[in-house]
């Protein structure tokens, strides 16, 4: 079960930080699980979960198709690698390797790909990745997650530890926001309403979740009652929360950080239409965009990712 935090939107532990402190208690626990670090340690603070067992701590340097490999290859001797790099390079430069090494082999690689769309800041479009849930969707059996913060960030991996296959997750790398209160639960497969509504669903997952809810209050002063769903797991999909919320609507909105091609926005949408739920819909997210360079916060504005653009279209989808 979950609830929300007193504090929604305050300044959150931050997901690097809750990253090695979440591995370094599996760890703990137990003696497979390993991790692999592609020259990103001090990125990812995983220098502390080295610090804590250098036995089970591989810095492979900028080699991250050769890392996918070398999980897949201690994921077939009974261990349980997690590795990490940003977001474009844990997918789209090592997407053969985790396709076929770990999921054409039936081995386990739990990714976690860092500062997704527009949290990559002042590293730039090499280092934006836009397409990275299009791209994991695609692989049999995967799960791919978008964690809001540091709380949901903790469980999935907890959760991701107890299971085999081809496992994503997406978080910031520094800056979180409270949005879950602490020992909140969750379900991989499940959505959470985190507002209830009349009128409008958005679905969204991920950092934006905090600004859907601000959204979602902008529209209630203004007379919209709008729900919000948190799909924090895109693959599995919710389709049974989906198409119950859906129903009766007058309009559904996905929100994501991510492009609009093949992200959490066209599987709901797919959902959807196969239900034969066809209230007027739209999905909020970049179009036809490559990355650049500037402060997480510019980039929210610049790419039309902000609570200010939701309402936005929402008004208009409203007409």
């Amino acid at each position: 079960m979950f609830e929300l935090s007193r504090q929604v939107g305050a300044a959150g532990k931050p997901y690097r930080d809750t990253f090695a402190d979440t591995l370094i208690d599996l760890m703990r626990e137990d003696e497979r699980v390993v991790m692999f670090e592609a020259d990103l340690g001090g990125a990812s603070l995983s220098t502390k979960i080295r610090e804590a067992h250098p036995e089970r701590y591989v810095q492979v340097g900028i080699a991250e198709a050769n890392m996918m490999g070398m999980a897949a290859g201690l994921s077939s001797e009974g261990l349980v690698p997690f590795v990490h790099s940003f977001g474009p390079f844990a997918t789209r430069r090592a997407f053969d390797q985790i396709f076929m090494a770990g999921g054409y082999a039936h081995n386990t690689i739990h990714i976690w790909g860092s500062d997704p769309g527009f949290t990559a800041g002042a590293n730039g479009g090499t280092h934006t990745t836009y397409e990275d849930v299009a791209l994991m969707r695609t692989i049999p059996g995967a799960v791919v997650a978008d964690a809001a913060d540091a709380v949901q960030m903790a469980w999935t991996l907890k959760a991701f530890a107890a299971r085999g296959g081809i496992n994503y997750l997406r978080t910031g790398r520094k800056e979180s926001f409270q949005l879950y209160a602490e020992g909140s639960t969750f379900e991989l497969g499940r959505g959470n309403v985190v507002r209830p509504g009349e009128d409008v669903l958005v679905v969204s997952a991920g950092q934006l979740l905090k600004d859907a809810l601000a959204a979602a209050d902008a529209l209630d002063d203004a007379g919209v009652s709008c729900e919000v769903i948190d799909m924090f797991c895109i693959k599995p999909l919710d389709v049974d929360l989906l198409v119950a919320e859906a129903a009766g609507k007058r309009a559904v909105v996905t929100f994501e950080n991510h492009g609009v091609i093949g992200g959490l926005g066209e599987a709901v949408a797919s959902a959807l239409l196969e239900a034969g739920v066809t209230p007027p819909f739209r999905r909020h997210g970049v179009v036809e965009r490559f990355g650049s360079v500037g402060t997480p916060g510019y980039l929210q504005e610049e790419y039309g990712l902000t609570a200010a653009d939701l309402v936005g279209t929402v008004r208009a989808l409203l007409g």
